[in-house]
């Protein structure tokens, strides 16, 4: 990481790794709203359906911090 300190290779290889977890949070939730359907827990699933709107506005977020700031430099970069 050293090497690429500042680099924009560096804030794209960083919001990727972020945008990792977060489709890995929104699948985790999406199986968990279907088990709790199954299940009949339905007070559960308001609350897991309130976690993955949060991840799914933060993965958004990600790709909009990457469209308009990692990406446009590493652009400029090149």
């Amino acid at each position: 990481m050293e090497e690429y300190k500042g680099s924009p290779a560096l804030d794209a290889g960083l919001i990727s790794s972020a945008q990792a977890v977060e489709h890995y949070e929104i699948a985790r939730y999406g199986t968990l709203i279907a088990w709790a359907n199954q299940l009949g827990l339905k007070d559960a699933i308001p609350l897991l359906q309130a976690n993955l709107e949060e991840e799914e506005a933060t993965d958004q977020k990600l790709t909009q911090l990457a469209e308009t700031a990692a990406n446009a430099k590493g652009a400029k970069a090149a």
